[in-house]
């Protein structure tokens, strides 16, 4: 009787430990009074992001697309905001991938003649070059000696990307296109149709629009450079997004893209052709029609696999 006695102070003398002890819960609030984000925990997930492994064998169909995610969309908001370079809190994408490549994050060059990307070792783009794709414009008006032309830095002595945020707000402004390659497939064994993005790629600001002579060599010319989206994940996983209306209900980028909460528009498919929408529709009816049509397709295959 008196061990059990013991054992329920000993157990009663913990609790009261844990519950005085600060390290042993998750605060709201930082020590200083400020609400705290979970930072550290973010970084810890980010080395063992989840990932779905699918045999080669249950997959037997499969489509490439290609998505413009325009952040002009109200639904994209949060991938624009915060204009800011200097934000403590919250980053846009593209102050995210400026962080990533700065530190380390391989970029692929783009291809001139078609828009599907090539992640070969002679596309890496080297760490020398990597600000030249990261110019307040293009090269024509731009004064390639002034070093505020570059939102990257490089020093040739110590090999090391650094941030350049003196015109950043200005150019960021008007990066507003990001284009995505996703593959679509049909997993057999779970029977299940799937989505993952495989790259994403940042659009050229002032090329974003388009040409009405030539829309779809204007689109691959505005392509600034490739970049795994597999890559990337482990920066887009740290950090959260800005939120909407509710402030305790935080997102990461990671989240945002694997739960598809973004909105975009088709421009191509895979095809023995190797066009793209604008290639063969020349009225902005016609390539209305031939997205709607795709959109169709993928969400009626998995359900006309079945019958009732």
């Amino acid at each position: 009787m008196k061990k059990v006695s013991l054992l329920l102070t000993l157990f009663a003398f913990i609790g009261v430990v844990s519950a005085q002890n600060p390290h042993q819960v998750n605060s709201f609030f930082e020590p200083n009074g400020m609400v705290r984000l979970e930072t550290q925990e973010l970084a810890l997930a980010s080395d063992s992001l989840v990932t779905i492994q699918h045999r080669a064998e249950d997959v037997v169909w499969r489509r490439d697309i290609y998505r413009i995610i325009d952040m002009r969309q109200k639904q994209n908001f949060q991938l624009y905001f915060p204009v800011m370079p200097d934000d403590p809190t919250y980053w846009s994408l593209y102050r995210l991938v400026l962080d990533a490549v700065s530190n380390g994050l391989t970029i692929y060059r783009p291809d001139q003649y078609v828009i599907k990307p090539t992640f070969s070792p002679d596309r890496i783009i080297p760490k020398k070059e990597v600000p030249d794709y990261f110019m307040t414009g293009t090269w024509a008006d731009l004064d390639r000696e002034d070093p505020d032309t570059y939102l990257l830095q490089y020093d040739s002595a110590t090999q090391v990307l650094t941030p350049n945020f003196t015109r950043y707000e200005n150019y960021v402004r008007n990066q507003v296109k990001f284009l995505v390659q996703e593959v679509v497939f049909f997993n057999k064994h779970t029977s299940r149709l799937y989505k993952k993005i495989i790259a994403i790629a940042p659009l050229q600001p002032d090329m974003a629009s388009g040409d009405d002579e030539n829309p779809s060599e204007f689109l691959r010319s505005s392509i600034k450079f490739w970049m795994l989206f597999d890559e990337l994940r482990p920066w887009l996983a740290k950090r959260y997004m800005i939120p909407t209306q509710n402030e305790q209900k935080r997102v990461t980028f990671d989240e945002f893209f694997q739960k598809r909460l973004f909105t975009s528009y088709i421009i191509g498919e895979s095809n023995m052709y190797n066009r793209m929408i604008l290639d063969y529709c020349k009225t902005e009816m016609e390539a209305k029609r031939e997205q709607a049509r795709i959109e169709s397709e993928l969400l009626t295959f998995e359900q006309d696999l079945w019958e009732y």
